[in-house]
């Protein structure tokens, strides 16, 4: 057999120790990670950590027979998640259960009296005139032009106190547009857009209280913070307790700008139906239509005819749910006969987002409390201590099979598992602050069963290796020929574990998402820890005299495994026959 090239690496052999010490550095700087973060443990779901369940059952209301439907019902879930996670809280779940049942499982450490008053009370829709707007901390750069909301939401005027162009298109029907597509420049020269006055010189809204009520407006404009989830969250508590006849303050929808909003305009009660359209003969796209009662739509034509005109923002109403803007679009013309709609920059999930909202207004759902239940973080302590027994137990069993069976290779396999362990611990770790992920007590099962796959994965390639050793062959090519089967045959094991996963993941909710994110999660882990550890670990291994010499206790012996004889100790010469003794 020829000898390699010089320069030229043996097929198969690679750099196992620079492989290895990769893959020890990547662990070592997830670790660190997870120290530097202060997140050194898994948050804790509600099953484990305790907290509160709330069962809220639909009513109709008087005169309303067929609401409970499940468009109103996912419209109602949708609210509801806006207004806890208002409270902060990251690992609350909001679901339906049944045909007219919400659950709202809300984790310990969140005032569960507060909680309770915000998913149990009907949704609150307002329409209101914008007075005026100043920009906030998270303003774009000055000068900048807007560009088209992905969200379907009115774009917010630049730092500079610029307001955006919108594209006039309303016809004699009246519509309110918002357009969210940036003005080409020359557009700009030949109709210069007006400018919002800076925030600290607006002008005094349209209050008959004149220069002091506009003085006190300006101070809560000033002092309204929309750079921080706690600043947005306290300014939509309070405009949600404000009268219909009190001045509010709010954030518009990307915390770009900030509004003083007058009285209510319009009650969202007002608005019969409302539905996301896409709108192929006139090339806007996806717009929102929405339809008045009789009294909405007188009231709707008083406001806008009031706007038209107006300088931005002062042209601009706001759409007003729980205290939040939720869209801000200005307006062409008066509205009249009851049919508006808002366009410019949806898609249409955008688009059906805000039909929903719209519709919401109208919803004809009320909910009562069913039932209330404290789950005690004693109990999740059980349930966890209990799970970790199991897992330990099934672990235990693993560890003493690969200990009788393969002898010194379960030491290879071991190791495996502890940096499997250490990396599921800390990216689990890692997971918390970063998406909110929450371990409850299916995932910790989902863990549990990933000992197993992970396991499998190891004996699939030792199995391998000894094939190889059967045929008669040594250890080190054993390893480089085994190796690409087993290879195979772990990819496609974990390809099915991993789609199941996400199959299970997808059509299903709540607390068995858990289990299919963890098993998923560990699954990936294996084919990183066998490529990048166990294969680098075993080709180093098989080098040292007491893998590569098959001692009995290695798990290689030739003889206990019945190897044929090398192939090359097969071959016999024999000597030529002599014609004349034949």
């Amino acid at each position: 057999m020829a000898a390699p090239k010089k320069g030229r690496k043996q097929s198969g052999q690679g750099r196992p120790g620079r492989t290895l010490a990769l893959m020890l550095i990547a662990i070592v700087a997830l670790t660190g990670g997870m120290f530097a973060s202060g997140h050194t443990t898994p948050r804790l779901g509600i099953d484990l950590a305790g907290g509160t369940s709330i069962t809220l059952e639909a009513q109709n209301e008087p005169g309303q027979k067929n609401a409970i439907n499940p468009t109103n019902m996912k419209t109602a879930v949708g609210i509801m998640e806006r207004r806890v996670n208002g409270l902060g809280v990251q690992e609350a779940e909001v679901q339906t259960q049944g045909d007219k049942n919400i659950i709202v499982n809300i984790p310990k450490g969140t005032n569960s009296a507060q909680a309770r008053e915000q998913v149990g009370t009907t949704a609150k829709l307002y329409f209101r005139p914008v007075l005026t707007g100043a920009p906030t901390g998270n303003a774009t750069d000055p000068g900048a032009s807007p560009s088209p909301s992905p969200s379907g939401k009115s774009p917010s005027p630049s730092a500079s106190g610029k307001s955006p162009s919108p594209t006039p298109t309303a016809t004699t029907q009246g519509r309110a547009v918002t357009e969210g597509l940036a003005a080409k420049d020359g557009a700009k020269k030949a109709d210069p857009t007006p400018s919002a006055p800076p925030s600290g010189s607006a002008p005094p809204p349209a209050d008959p209280s004149g220069e002091a009520a506009a003085a006190d407006v300006q101070k809560q404009l000033d002092a309204l913070n929309c750079s921080t989830a706690k600043g947005r969250a306290a300014a939509s508590e309070k405009a949600s307790q404000a009268e219909d006849t009190e001045t509010i303050v709010a954030c518009d929808p990307d915390s770009q700008y900030k509004y003083a909003l007058g009285p209510v305009a319009v009650n969202g009660e007002r608005v019969e139906d409302a539905s996301a359209v896409f709108a192929s003969t006139t090339g806007e796209g996806w717009i929102v239509q929405m339809q008045f009662d009789d009294k909405g739509s007188d009231q709707f034509a008083d406001v806008t005819g009031k706007l038209v005109g107006q300088a931005p923002p002062q042209n601009q109403f706001a759409i007003v749910l729980d205290g939040e803007i939720v869209s801000a679009p200005s307006v062409n013309s008066a509205i009249t006969g009851g049919s508006a709609q808002i366009s410019g920059g949806f898609n249409q999930q955008s688009a059906e987002d805000l039909a929903n909202v719209l519709s919401y207004g109208a919803l004809p759902l009320t909910f009562k409390e069913a039932s209330v239940t404290t789950v005690d973080a004693a109990l999740g302590g059980d349930q966890l201590e209990a799970g970790l027994i199991a897992g330990a137990i099934g672990l235990a069993l693993v560890i003493i099979y690969l200990l009788v069976y393969y002898r010194g290779l379960s030491l290879i396999a071991i190791a495996s598992l502890l940096v499997s362990a250490v990396m599921t611990y800390v990216i689990m770790s890692l997971l918390g602050p970063a998406i909110g992920f929450a371990l409850n007590l299916p995932a910790v099962c989902g863990a549990i069963v990933a000992i197993g796959i992970t396991a499998d994965s190891f004996i699939v390639f030792f199995e391998r290796i000894r094939d190889e050793v059967r045929e008669g062959r040594t250890l080190r090519p054993a390893v480089e020929r085994g190796w690409p089967r087993a290879r195979r045959t772990i990819l496609v094991s974990d390809f099915v574990s991993f789609l199941a996963a996400a199959v299970l993941f997808v059509v299903t909710v709540g607390k068995v998402q858990g289990f299919a994110f963890t098993l998923g999660l560990t699954t990936v882990l294996d084919v990183v820890v066998v490529f990048f550890f166990t294969k680098p670990l075993m080709t180093i291994l098989a080098r040292k005299p007491f893998f590569a010499n098959g001692h009995s206790w290695s798990g290689l012996d030739p003889k206990r495994l019945g190897a044929k004889p090398p192939l090359r100790r097969s071959r016999r010469v024999s000597a030529p026959v002599d014609p004349k003794e034949a």
